[in-house]
């Protein structure tokens, strides 16, 4: 019995020991040139994915708050926003799909939005709670070749940054896969019973090209 203990003991210490400090972003005022651009582990040709963050924020009112931005040249592919009236948006090189869902605030939500080429199916995810299940281009792919930024909205390809528009808060635990995850996977994922990270971005590992006024911190978990 003495020996099994240990055995357990030291599997406890080796997972520790593998435990990464976390790290955060905090975009602590609003501006026109901060952002921290992310670099992707392979190329976003994407006929499904699943993207998840932790995202904290006091802004409220009539404003708009982009949240994840992809842009391919002139277009944005793919952007995840809070819309002026506090819905939640996603929008694909066009016309946006919006959910009513609870407002953002200084508390970090688990934010999670899936999609799905062949079937058209789109969901938000908050703190492990599911959406209803909207339509949203059916036979779209996302394309490669562009590049993704936190804080800012590109009206171009990286730059034409809008203050107004601009991420004011804190964001974290960015990961993305380019499959849609189960929904008891992404419970997991936002209680932490699971520490799988995505293969498109993966927070443990991520490249992160900081710009501006954007205070990067580590943490012990």
């Amino acid at each position: 019995m003495m020996q099994n203990h240990t055995v357990h003991v030291y599997s406890e210490l080796q997972e520790e020991a593998r435990i990464l400090p976390k790290k955060t972003l905090i975009f602590p005022v609003a501006t026109s040139d901060s952002y921290v651009e992310l670099t992707p582990q392979k190329p976003m040709d994407l006929g499904a994915f699943t993207l998840c963050m932790r995202v904290a924020t006091e802004l409220s009112g009539k404003r708009e708050v982009i949240l994840f931005a992809y842009c391919v040249q002139q277009v944005d592919e793919l952007n995840v926003w809070r819309e002026n009236d506090g819905r939640l948006s996603l929008y694909l090189a066009g016309e946006g799909v919006l959910f009513q869902v609870p407002q953002l605030g200084a508390l970090q939500t688990h934010l999670c939005v899936t999609w799905n080429s062949s079937s058209g199916a789109t969901a938000l995810f908050m703190d492990g709670r599911k959406s209803l299940t909207k339509i949203y281009k059916k036979g779209h792919f996302v394309r490669s070749g562009g590049r993704v930024i936190l804080g800012q909205d590109p009206d171009e390809y990286i730059g034409n940054f809008d203050t107004s528009q601009s991420f004011v808060g804190e964001i974290t635990d960015v990961n993305m896969w380019d499959s849609v995850l189960s929904d008891s996977t992404i419970k997991d994922v936002f209680s932490r019973k699971s520490s799988e990270t995505g293969n498109i971005f993966d927070w443990d590992t991520i490249q992160l090209n900081i710009n501006g006024n954007v205070e990067f911190l580590q943490y012990e978990p």
